[in-house]
Formats: C-alpha cells, structure tokens, sequence
C-alpha cells in the first residue's frame, strides 16, 4: 500500500475542502448545543480510528477530522488509535494539526500515546465510566465495520455510533446485501460469487464458470472484487478471460470470497447520505455523483488529490431524485441500518442499479457523505452531532431486563 499511502498524503495535504472542517464546527457549535449529546449531558465521545484493515489510513483521516469537529463543537472527545496488530493508543489531540499524514502514527509512541491496550482492557476502562461515553466507530472495512467492534461495543453495554452488529455485517458482505435487496425487488448488477478454496482447488473450474457467466450476461469484460471490502481495495476489470486469473488472486489477497459482476461501462455514479434511527423518520440527502477521473473509482480515484470530482447535485430530473432517495432509503431499511449509511449506485441510461451500502462512509475532505448530509443538517459538525445524537437515543430507548434464575425456564 506504499504507492496508495503517497497518493492520500497528497490528497490530505492538497484538498481545498479540508480546511472546512474546523469552521464548519465552529459555526454550528451553537446550533448543536441544542443536541441531545451536547456537554450538558457529560457524555463523552470515544472516536476509534485506523484498525488492522487495508483502509487503515483512510480511516486515520476519517475519525481525525470526526473528531476535530465533534471537539471543536464543544464535546469532550478522546481518539483511539487502533494499530495494523490491534493494539488500543489513547492519541492525545496534539498529535497531529490538522489531518493527519497516513503513516504518521506508525509509531504511536512518537506522537505521545498511551498503551497498547487489548480490546478489553480499553472497553473495560470505558464502561467504568460515568455516565457511559459515545463511541463513534470510524473504522473502515474489517473489524470496524463488519459487525466486529459493535460486537465488542454491545458485550460491554457501550452507546456507539451507526449501524448495529446485523446490519454491519450484512451490509459489509455485498454477496449478502445483494441477495437480500434483489429478494425485495431492487436492481442489482448481475453477479457470480467465488470462494477462495474453489478456487484453489479448481482454477480452470471456477474460470470455466466465469467463462460461461460472462456468455450469458453477453460481457466479455468483468469487474472482480473482494466481497468484505471497501474503499476500492482489491477491485480491478478483467478486460478480457486472459486477465481474469490475475485480477482474482489480487482479489483474494484481501477475502475468502470475490464477487465477479457483469462490467457496466463508463455508469453515472450517484451517492446518497441516509441519517436516521426510526424507518418512520430517515432523511436522505441527494443524490450527488462521482466522476472518476479513471475507468472506475478505483482507490486511486477515491484518494488521490485532482483525479476524480464530485458534486452534491447530480443533474437529474426531480423524479428520478426522489426514486433513487427512496430506494435508498428502502434499502438502509432491508437491513436494519440505523445511524448513519451511504446508499451507492450505478445510471446507465434510464436503468437504475444499486451497487452497496457503507455503514461507516469516508469523512475525509473529498467524501460524499459528509459533504451530503451537511447540505441538509447544517455543516460537517452537525453531521457528526447528529450521529452522535442518535446513538444516545437508540441506547436510551432499550429495554433491559436483567434476568435472574426465577426467570430461567425450567
């Protein structure tokens, strides 16, 4: 990942929209003091950043300006720092002005933190406190956004930002995701999945199927990724059957399972932000687009200072905005979201396709969500408050009973 780490240090240090954070906090800090997770309440808020993913880095970015915001606006706010071998560092807020460099906490020690701490010696710390603080999980890919940490978070009875264990995995799995929405009528792009042992066990089998996939769905060209995996990582078009082996051992150097789908060329790529708790109350923001600067928004596109560009008005007609708000909406229902998701999709003239959801989108300078959902709240804090807002609210409103052994069915 050293290439890709350059390409993010320049996209962190060149980025015109990075500089918003910090006056965006401010000048909502008033607003936001209305809010249920205000310091009134003495709630604390935990931002965990990095993780042992391959989207380390673009977390570090993500949670950084998470909580530069949230402190600005007034919160009290700790960060940790998860490293590459899931070691726990409390980062004193000095460590870095501004957004931090990727790979400037390689050393966590050199920029003053404390630990390591295992998972449990850090959560066990947290529930001690009183009141309970927020977590806000801004861990992209495995173990921040698969269902892994809001595991941990739920055993220790810990309030935490955005969607719950089931949904989390559900959405992180797009093999699954995609059964699920195609099972209640919504557009997918059409798809083979392949498992790592087949295809160590059967090269020439799995290519034969692919083979056949690729006749049927009359596409010679075919895009591979890795099905738990996000930012772009591992994704790559084989062009032609001659490419297919190549792009699927990149692939499986990040999962145990790839999804092959038909290639869409050259899509209209349209984003939507979805903020809510209750299915009753959801907002959607959108849809903007992406236009990548490469033949698909691959991690270089996503992260690299200039390739790509975005907007937060996609030029379409008013009822093609509020089918795509709607699906979106219905498809963060399918799974139970709550919280906070971003709602993907794919135009290809008048046929509407949705590609994923991310449970914990980016919150760098250049990602969509925030940039979305800002439009509508009222500024990159807001947004932050509000998820913050919502995960007080969903862990007040549980019901808890205690059982005892008279309770236990005999």
């Amino acid at each position: 990942m050293t290439g890709e780490r350059s390409r993010l240090i320049e996209t962190t240090e060149g980025a015109t929209a990075g500089g918003r954070a910090a006056s965006e906090a401010t000048s909502t800090a008033g607003k936001a003091g209305q809010a249920q997770a205000d310091p009134q309440t003495g709630h604390q808020v935990v931002v965990l950043l990095g993780g042992p993913s391959a989207e380390h880095d673009v977390s570090v970015v993500s949670g950084w300006a998470i909580a530069d915001a949230l402190s600005e606006a007034g919160l009290s706010v700790e960060r940790i720092y998860i490293d590459l071998f899931g070691g726990w560092w409390s980062v004193p807020a000095t460590a870095s002005h501004g957004r931090p460099r990727p790979g400037a906490f390689d050393d966590p020690r050199a920029v003053g933190a404390s630990g390591p701490r295992s998972p449990s010696r850090a959560l066990e710390d947290m529930a001690a406190r009183s009141p309970l603080p927020v977590v806000f999980p801004a861990l992209h890919g495995p173990f921040g956004e698969d269902g892994t940490v809001q595991a941990l978070l739920e055993a220790y009875d810990l309030p935490y930002a955005g969607a719950g264990v089931a949904a989390s995995a559900v959405g992180m799995d797009k093999a699954l995701y995609k059964r699920l929405v195609r099972g209640l009528g919504i557009e997918v792009v059409e798809w083979e999945e392949v498992a790592a042992s087949s295809w160590a066990r059967d090269r020439e089998g799995v290519l034969d199927k692919l083979a056949a996939f690729s006749e049927r769905v009359d596409e010679r060209r075919l895009m591979v990724k890795p099905a738990r995996m996000g930012s772009s990582v591992g994704m790559a078009i084989a062009h032609s059957p001659a490419e297919r082996s190549r792009t699927l051992d990149e692939a499986f150097r990040y999962d145990t399972l790839v999804l092959i789908e038909r290639y869409l060329d050259h899509p209209r790529e349209l984003e939507v932000a979805v903020v809510g708790n209750e299915p009753q109350s959801l907002e959607a923001f959108g849809p903007g687009e992406v236009f990548p600067g490469r033949e698909f928004y691959d991690y270089v596109a996503k992260y690299s200072a200039g390739v790509s560009e975005t907007t937060i008005h996609a030029q379409i007609d008013d009822a093609l905005g509020r089918r795509i708000r709607q699906t979106a909406i219905d498809a963060y229902r399918a799974i139970g979201c709550e919280g906070f998701a971003r709602v993907d999709f794919l135009l290809v003239g008048e046929k509407l396709y949705l590609n994923e959801i991310n449970t914990i989108p980016g919150f760098t300078p250049i990602s969509l969500f925030p940039q979305l959902a800002a439009a509508g709240l009222g500024g990159f804090a807001a947004v932050c408050l509000k998820v913050v807002d919502l995960a007080v609210q969903r862990h007040s409103g549980r019901v808890r009973q205690r059982l005892t052994t008279a309770d236990l069915p005999r």
